[in-house]
């Protein structure tokens, strides 16, 4: 066991329990529950959105990535990146005008029914399953490696946690949790990169220079094919990664924070910043820790390079820096799944137990009792599903629920803003095609079928592609047109449609 690291370990857990503790006095409502009130600012909640977003798949994948896979690693995060415009632009400002705790609130505002409410419940909890899997295997992962863990017993370890978070502080504690999360992760990354380009002089340019010469891959390692070989995999993977972030519950859901469309267009451009920032440095740990540390011993120690970054800090800062990152790991990990159960807890609480099984009459403290239910529920489902996806590398996990979101909930968010026509039947159509093609077509895929025994199953994968994007995503969109075109009950009728064009640019009702 690494004395140090566990040390931080405590240090960081405690504090955490400490801001559940204090946040735990001010839940005592259904909104303080879901959405801190709505009293964030947009600095705090673009520091929560950063910290949501730069998960272990984020941090532990794509740094993992870029050091085995070079320039294909690079996949996993330009698409994400670049997909805060898509939520700034079109999603950010209607939901916060339209909704008020979860994503079927948005979208009931138009289509008022249960069964519309219970598909995007669906597709929210679904979602948040898939993404907090692949925050679960790094966590998994790390701490077997730090503290002697079995695998089952960190997951075990992290699931306890994160529910505790989400049980007694809800919304407020998981935001500060990320906010304090995402400054550490952001200050922990910063030192690993200058302490890179410290053994290069400062020169970027020697980084790529050397890193052809010690990489299995030679003059390839910078050029595109390395893993995605197939180039329609790499397009439905960008695809995936470009869309999926406007259709994240848990990234969603944090418009609800804050209390004006002003605010929360704020909060987007302070995540993207420091995202972006984050993204920059990632690079080059990646390329380094090829270099420094060297691709035989990232694999030795997780196969999937889910370990490169705490490698790289202890070959260049020793023990203390290794316990320091992989502390700062184990955070980030904490905070991204606290906000994915809150997300599916929510969902179930709000959507399906008070709106639909209670008619929108259940008392506040009843809809609390049902989100930590909830939220005790989704947590244990995760973990046993992790357990099959623990030598799977994380970045990829977590493409896919980005690719899962892309189709099951981002057609119905734009068709419902932008498409006069759209209607009651296109909307329910949109959500269960978009879920379940993506479900099925991954099940199919070489990531769960692979011949020489490297995925969960042994044997010839149905769909070619490891990313299912460019199929799922299209057919969530042709869904929701033909749902609508061919249903008899045209159920948006033009005031409506009008009602939520003003309400979703202005804020107001008419």
């Amino acid at each position: 066991m690494n004395t140090t690291a566990f040390i931080l370990f405590l240090i960081i857990v405690i504090a955490t329990l400490v801001i559940t503790y204090f946040a735990a006095k001010r839940t005592n409502s259904a909104n303080q529950f879901y959405t801190a009130g709505g009293g964030l600012t947009g600095w705090q909640n673009g520091l929560a959105i950063s910290g949501d977003f730069m998960s272990a798949s984020s941090f532990l994948g794509i740094v993992g990535g870029v050091a085995l896979t070079g320039f294909d690693g690079l996949y996993l995060l330009l698409g994400a990146l670049v997909s805060y415009l898509v939520v700034m632009y079109l999603v950010a400002e209607p939901l916060r005008n339209l909704g008020r705790y979860t994503l079927a609130d948005m979208i009931t505002a138009r289509f008022n029914t249960k069964k519309v409410r219970g598909f995007a419940a669906l597709n929210t909890v679904t979602i948040s399953v898939f993404y907090m899997i692949a925050q679960l295997v790094g966590a998994g992962v790390l701490i077997k490696l730090l503290l002697g863990f079995e695998f089952t017993t960190s997951l075990i370890i992290v699931g306890i946690l994160m529910t505790v978070y989400v049980l007694f502080g809800g919304m407020t504690a998981t935001s500060w949790v990320q906010i304090i999360k995402a400054a550490l992760l952001i200050s922990g990354t910063f030192i690993l990169f200058i302490l890179v380009l410290s053994k290069f002089n400062f020169n970027p340019l020697k980084i790529f220079e050397q890193v052809k010469q010690v990489t299995p891959l030679g003059e390839a390692f910078l050029y595109p094919g390395n893993k995605n070989t197939n180039g329609l995999d790499a397009i439905s993977l960008n695809v995936g990664l470009l869309l999926g972030t406007a259709g994240l519950p848990h990234v969603l859901i944090r418009f609800f924070t804050v209390h004006d469309a002003k605010t929360a267009r704020k909060s987007v451009t302070v995540a993207t910043w420091v995202i972006s920032l984050f993204y920059v440095m990632a690079i080059f740990l990646g390329l380094g820790a090829t270099i420094l540390v060297g691709t035989n011993k990232i694999i030795a120690a997780n196969p999937a390079g889910n370990m490169t970054a705490p490698l790289l800090a202890e070959t260049l800062g020793g023990n203390f820096m290794f316990a320091f990152i992989s502390a700062v790991a184990f955070a980030t990990i904490l905070a991204v799944v606290a906000g994915i159960v809150l997300s599916g807890a929510s969902a179930f609480a709000h959507d399906f137990y008070n709106e639909i099984v209670r008619g929108g009459k259940a008392t506040e403290k009843e809809q609390v009792r049902a989100a930590r239910i909830a939220a005790i529920s989704v947590s244990v489902l995760s973990i046993i599903l992790s357990l099959f996806a623990k030598n799977l590398n994380v970045a990829f996990l977590g493409s896919l629920a980005l690719t899962l979101a892309a189709s099951s909930n981002l057609p119905v968010i734009l068709y419902t803003i932008y498409w006069r026509k759209f209607n009651t039947a296109g909307a329910i159509t949109s959500m269960i095609v978009g879920l379940f093609s993506t479900l099925i077509l991954v099940f199919l895929s070489p990531n769960v079928w692979d011949p020489s025994g490297h995925a969960i199953f042994v044997g010839k994968p149905i769909f070619p592609l490891a990313s299912p994007g460019i199929v799922s995503i299209p057919l969530g969109f042709i869904a929701g047109y033909l749902g609508t075109v061919f249903s008899q009950k045209k159920h948006a009728q033009d005031d409506v449609f009008d009602k939520i064009l003003v309400q979703s640019n202005l804020g107001k009702d008419i």
